[in-house]
Formats: C-alpha cells, structure tokens, sequence
C-alpha cells in the first residue's frame, strides 16, 4: 500500500541526470581548481612565508632594543659606560637595516614583492643583526667574577637566541647562519677561561643552538601546514562561491524561461480557441448534415472524426492553459458560499453517460448535512471531473467507482474517489502527480491524456489551501482524495460520539484541517 501527498505543482528546471547540463559547471570548476592548485605552489607559500617574516619582525620591533638597553644599563651600573655605550650604538645600528626590509615588504603589493631577492636581504640583515652578539662574548662586563660573567653571558645569548628562533622560523637556515659565530666565540672564550663552569656553560650553548633551531624547523613545518589549510579553504570557497553563481544563473535563466512559457500560453487562450471552435462548428454542421445531406458516407465519418479529435485537441488546450495560468499566478479564483453536496451529484450526472457506456457501477456516499464551503465553484468542480475521469478511463468493464465527501477528522470536509482499476505502483505515483507524466498502465493502455489531469487537481488544492492525496496499490485499485480545510467551512461540525465518529480514509490523520 503507498499513500503520497504533492502540496505543489511540478516545476522540473533542470534534469541533473543528463551529463550535458552540467559541462559548463564542470569546466568552471575545473578551471577554477587549476587556479587555485597554481596559488598553492611554491610561489605562493614562498611569498606568504617571506610576508609572515616581515609582520614578524615588525612586531618584536622593540623586543631587542629592550634586551640590548637592559644590558647596557647593568653594563654602566657595574662600572664600564664606554665599551657598554659603544657596543650599545652598534648594535642599533645593525638591528636597523633589518626593520627598514621588513618596512619595504610591508609597504609594496604582494604581487610586486621580488621573492629571491628580499629572501636574501632577509638572511642578510639577520646575519648583520646578530653581529652584535658576537662582541657581546667579548665585551668585559665586569659583572662578578669571571664564572658570573660567563653565566650573565650565556643566559643573555640563550634569552636572544630563544627570540630570534620565533623570528627567524620562516626562513629555513638562517639562525644556524646567524649564531653559529656567537656561539663558537662564547665556546672559545669558555676554552681560554679554561674553567669547569664555562666548558659545562659552552655545552649548554652547543644544545641551546641545536634545540632552537630544531624549534625553529617545526615552526616552520606549522607556517607550511597553516598555508595550506588557507590555501585548500580559499580554494573550497571560490569552488563554493563558483558553483553557486553557476547555479543561480541556471535557476534564473530556468526560471525565466518557465514563467515566458507560461505567460506565453495563459496569453493564446483566445488565438488557440477561436479557429478551434471553428472547426468544431462546422464539423457538427457538416457530421449532422444540418444545410444538406452528404452524398458520401465517407466524407460524413471524416466530419464525425474531426469533430471528436476536435473535442479532445479543446480540452487537451483547456488543461494546458489552465495549468499555464496556475503556474504563471494569473488563475483567478472567485470564491463563494457552494455546497460540496451539490457539486458532486451535478458532477455525477454529467459522467452519467460515460459511465453508462463503460459498464461501470458509480456509489456517491455523502455525509448528510454538511454545510457549505468557501470555494471557487469552477474549480471545485473541475477537481471533481478530473478525479471522476480518471476513475472512469481507469476503471475496467464490470467494475465499480465510490465517491464520498464528508468531514474529516480536524473539522474540515474531504472528498474522495475510488476505483477498483489495475491501480498505480508507488513508485509511479510522483511521475503521475507530475505534469505530463503517466504511469505504464496509461502508456500500455493507450488511454488518451496528456497527464494534466491531476496536477491541476493538486495544483487548485493548493490554492484553496487543502490537500490532495493519493492511494494506490498495484491490482487493488486507486483512492484519490481532496481535503478542504477547517476555515473554509461555514460553520463548525457537529460533534462526534465517539464509537460513531466517522473515520473517511485512513490518512485523515495526517490531513492539516
């Protein structure tokens, strides 16, 4: 048993099965990919790499002018103002010419920015700046003895060396490059002090270095990874970004294209109709013989074939005009007290005759007393034909139709109808809930239809805010159900005992009265 609800109309813009569809999306974002790869290469983290070292070294801009006036200031406290104001000047002045590359970078666009050639003004100026630490092994602070010199020393150097580790992390080698000096004249000055203290503290060095610059490795390895997570984000969001755009112009243009389609046809009713009706007149004339009688019986069966393909050419353009005008919002609807009641007797007396021809038994079951609703009455009872044709073209000879109407479990009113065909498969039911679409027992059976039919059911359900269902089972027949809800009905229902409550079809349940 399968039980599918359709609250709006079928709008299929575009079928994402079809390859050709999507070859122009495909060949942006394959485009938009290569781009993305080509910024993710060595140029591209070679550059951010050299712009994280410039922010770097503008940010601790301060950090070592403060080392270095700390020093001196101790320097001058313990009795050695010249060396220690010299030293001081000098070293200043090595620290500039790095601030001033850092500053150039800074300043240029990044994509004026000469990769080799301030890679190596980097490594330069980082040399020239630990230049300074190099004399500091050899300047005679005088702190304590010469142990306490040593040690005032080597924790200066480790303090300098663990900083520019941070500093100098973005450019591989170049803090072996620029304290190897300081640290080979802080061990050969331990070897000419010749005292256990300075050796244990020149091993120390030796380690420091070694550690600091495997620090500085890893820093690097985390610059890399963090690039290229950016990298891959800014590549899924131009992706992203792309695919979007990409799929708002399709739903656009689709759109577009939909909504002339349906302004075109809700606009050629009266070109469409009138030559129609033309020739539905003068085949009548001509079927009935009504200005003579016709010689050949021939010519009569043509008019009489005319005037039928005619009928059906006219209610085929009547559903797509309908359907058109409902999609393109220009189906007026003029709502008014009506009695569901009323309709579907008038409804049935007019299938009278097809149902009499097909050998098919109709049962109308209505809930007596049943006030009126607030509808539009041409298309309630246009719901109504289209529900009893269907049940009609689908129903074999012998067999039999039940209409019923009645309230519904929420308070509002529902009609439904049901037939004993060959049924519909669940998986058909949203092909026949779609326009143009037809289950395998229409195409096998040859019934004629363009598949209209109940997409303006569920189309005009939805306009009057009500529900439109289907239930089928394979070889068990169909049950096709509308529901109306609560606020279009004119008064309250009447209560309900509770082992007399009518239970009308088993999804009432679900219906939104």
């Amino acid at each position: 048993m399968s039980f599918t609800e359709v609250g709006t109309t079928d709008k299929i813009i575009v079928d994402r099965r079809k390859r050709s569809r999507n070859a122009t999306l495909a060949r942006t974002l394959r485009e938009q990919r290569d781009k993305m790869r080509e910024r993710s290469g060595d140029v591209h983290f070679a550059r951010t790499l050299l712009l994280i070292n410039a922010r770097t070294i503008r940010s601790t801009a301060l950090l070592f002018p403060a080392i270095v006036l700390a020093v001196v200031a101790l320097g001058l406290y313990r009795g050695t103002p010249s060396v220690a104001l010299v030293w001081m000047l000098g070293a200043l002045i090595c620290f500039a010419p790095r601030q001033i590359v850092a500053w150039q970078v800074l300043r240029l666009p990044e994509s004026k920015v000469d990769l080799n050639a301030y890679r190596q003004w980097f490594r330069l100026t980082h040399i020239v700046a630990s230049l300074p630490w190099v004399a500091f092994v050899f300047v005679p602070w005088q702190i304590t003895a010469v142990a306490g010199d040593m040690v005032f020393r080597a924790a200066t150097l480790l303090l300098v060396l663990a900083a520019s580790a941070f500093i100098m992390s973005s450019i591989r080698g170049v803090l072996l490059l620029s304290f190897a000096p300081a640290v080979s004249a802080f061990c050969l000055e331990a070897f000419r002090n010749g005292d256990p203290t300075s050796a244990m503290l020149a091993l120390m060095m030796i380690i420091g270095l070694v550690f600091f610059i495997f620090m500085a490795r890893q820093l690097h390895a985390s610059q890399l990874l963090e690039i290229s997570y950016r990298a891959e984000k800014d590549s899924l969001i131009a992706e992203l970004e792309t695919a979007k755009g990409i799929s708002d112009e399709a739903r656009r243009r689709a759109e577009e294209a939909n909504l002339a389609k349906s302004r075109f046809l809700a606009s050629m009713s009266h070109e469409l109709r009138t030559p129609l009706n033309a020739i539905l007149g003068f085949s009548e004339v001509m079927a009935e013989e009504i200005l003579g009688p016709m010689q050949n019986d021939t010519y009569r069966e043509y008019a009489s074939d005319i005037h039928a393909s005619g009928e059906h050419l006219l209610e085929l353009i009547n559903e797509i005009l309908d359907l058109s005008r409902i999609e393109a919002g220009r189906y007026q609807i003029n709502e008014a007290a009506l009695s569901l009641s009323y309709l579907i007797d008038e409804c049935c007396h007019m299938m009278e005759l097809r149902v009499r021809n097909k050998d098919v038994q109709l049962d109308v079951k209505i809930e007596p007393g049943l006030p009126p609703l607030i509808a539009d009455e041409r298309s309630v009872r246009q719901v109504l034909l289209n529900l009893l044709s269907n049940a009609i073209k689908f129903t074999p000879a012998g067999g039999s139709i039940t209409v019923k109407a009645g309230w519904t479990t929420k308070g509002g009113q529902y009609v439904s109808v049901a037939d004993d065909g060959p049924g519909i498969a669940e998986e058909e039911i949203p092909v026949v809930l779609s326009a143009f679409g037809q289950g395998s027992i229409a195409i096998k059976s040859a019934e004629q239809g363009a598949g209209l039919g109940l997409p303006i059911v569920q189309a005009i359900m939805h306009m009057h805010d009500g529900q439109f269902f289907l239930r089928s089972e394979l070889r068990h027949g169909t049950t096709a159900i509308a529901s109306f809800p609560k606020k279009r009905v004119v008064v309250d229902p009447p209560p309900l005992a509770a082992d007399t409550a009518p239970t009308p079809v088993e999804a009432e349940e679900t219906i939104d009265g």
